[in-house]
């Protein structure tokens, strides 16, 4: 038989190897279906050979998200692969654990334990919290922004004003809040990055806010930098707007990642619900709240605060059953798992892994620091387990970050370069996340091979450094 062809179905045995099968002796099929099956053996170790071109998910310091997990972690997603969340009657029990981590979150980010409702959310069960978990942190913002529109919109007709040029407020945001807008049909109103600022700050807001303004977003972890916004400082400002407007704007946080770090890192700060101009909150629990992929939750401190008309009743399933989503059938199992996550760790051990995640982000700081060429922007003090910074002179350095990234790739790391928002678009900068997962070790291989790849681009040579890894 020539190589170049294909045997007839049914003359593989099974005795053959794996990569001496029909499939495997032909390029796969790319834009069409096979003519006929083939054994899940053989299918199972060509896609796992394709799938080793991506790159090491534990090297990717440029996502927030979850890279390694619990191999009970694995069971429970595996064990929930038939459970669609979306079918409270058929798996109650999994619709009580997302029960259970909406309120839970609401405890965390400490909702009024009074007057909360009976929760009309997808999340509600035997709960009072009003909440409900979505898919990744993305859609939980939406659901956030869309509840700000109804409200806002509901207020103005009860006024007899316009309801035509809703805006929303915010700084440099994470491109779902551009997609919520252009979707949903709002202004999004972003006030540029000041020098020397890593985000939003309060006196930008009297530029902005108006009375189309459904609210004002404040980012707990900003994308481009990894710091904190003032979020009690924002809600002050906007305070003090209403004293002399008579403007009412809400915050909605976007706690994506700080979501689940400042309550075990920074528990005195003030940036959640004890607010009272906070109306909802969104965070990832596939980010720092150590879930795997595929879970969000969206969280409102009264029931008043999420409107009715946004919440649909589903009967064809087998009940009555409430929902508020962008996204209708989905696994459980990213749910569950989150819940695992509450169990495992409690509040003492999220702390010990959020800490131990801000204390490597912090020795790497220090070590770029010493470098020559960076400057730190984000030391991985005060907000997210990361490190950001950017050349100090970009015009006398010899190489470019976005260089460096390049040199870096080859020895696996995956570390984005990109230009901070405008007004500061001139600006390239890098980021580093230390997410659980990212040991001390595994840092310092990076610290070590950002040495070399200096050196390499400035010098044509390897760093004459301790090839351990930090220095001492």
């Amino acid at each position: 038989m020539a190589l170049h062809e294909v045997r007839e179905p049914g003359t593989y045995d099974g005795a053959t190897d794996v990569f001496a099968s029909p499939l495997s002796e032909a390029v796969l099929p790319k834009h069409h279906l096979p003519a006929e099956h083939s054994r899940p053996e053989v299918v199972y170790a060509l896609l796992h050979n394709e799938l080793l071109l991506d790159g090491n998910a534990a090297q990717n310091l440029a996502t927030f998200c979850t890279t390694w997990t619990d191999d009970e972690v694995r069971r429970l997603m595996v064990e929930c692969l038939d459970k669609n969340l979306i079918d409270k009657d058929e798996y109650p029990q999994t619709a009580e654990i997302e029960a259970r981590c909406v309120n839970i979150l609401a405890d965390l980010w400490h909702a009024p334990a009074d007057g909360t409702g009976s929760g009309t959310g997808s999340g509600s069960g035997t709960g009072t919290a009003v909440g409900c978990s979505t898919t990744g942190s993305s859609e939980a913002a939406m659901l956030g922004g869309l509840a700000l529109k109804w409200r806002w919109r509901e207020r103005r007709r009860r006024e007899g004003k316009p309801t035509d040029r809703p805006n929303l407020v915010a700084g440099p945001v994470q491109v779902c809040w551009e997609k919520f807008a252009r979707y949903f049909d709002v202004e999004l109103r972003q006030a540029p990055l000041e020098p020397g600022a890593t985000g939003l700050r309060p006196h930008q807001l009297r530029e902005y806010v108006d009375e189309n303004t459904i609210g004002v977003v404040a980012i707990m972890g900003v994308t481009y930098t990894c710091d904190y916004e003032p979020v009690a400082e924002l809600a002050a400002e906007l305070d003090r707007i209403q004293a002399e407007t008579g403007l009412d704007v809400p915050v909605h946080v976007d706690a994506a990642s700080g979501g689940f770090v400042a309550p075990f890192l920074h528990p005195d700060l003030v940036w959640d619900f004890r607010l009272p101009r906070v109306a909802s909150i969104n965070a990832s629990g596939h980010k720092y709240g150590l879930a795997p992929l595929g879970v969000g939750w969206a969280v409102w401190r009264t029931a008043e605060l999420l409107p009715e008309e946004l919440v649909f009743r589903v009967s064809y399933l087998g009940g009555d059953m409430p929902t508020f989503a962008l996204n209708f059938s989905r696994p459980g199992g990213a749910v569950v798992a989150q819940y695992y996550a509450f169990l495992r760790l409690g509040r003492g051990g999220y702390r010990r892994v959020q800490q131990a995640c801000a204390d490597t982000a912090r020795q790497l700081a220090g070590e770029i620091s010493e470098l020559g060429p960076f400057t730190l922007l984000y030391d991985g003090t005060g907000a997210l387990p990361a490190v950001s910074y950017t050349l100090t002179d970009p015009a006398t350095a010899g190489f470019s970050l976005y260089d460096l990234s390049d040199r870096l790739r080859m020895r696996g790391w995956q570390v984005p370069s990109y230009p901070l928002p405008a007004d500061r678009q001139e600006t390239v900068i890098q980021r580093v996340l230390v997410r659980h997962g990212v040991g001390r070790d595994e840092i310092a291989l990076l610290a070590r091979d950002i040495r070399d790849a200096v050196a390499h681009l400035t010098q044509g040579g390897p760093a004459d450094a301790d090839r351990s890894g930090f220095r001492h």
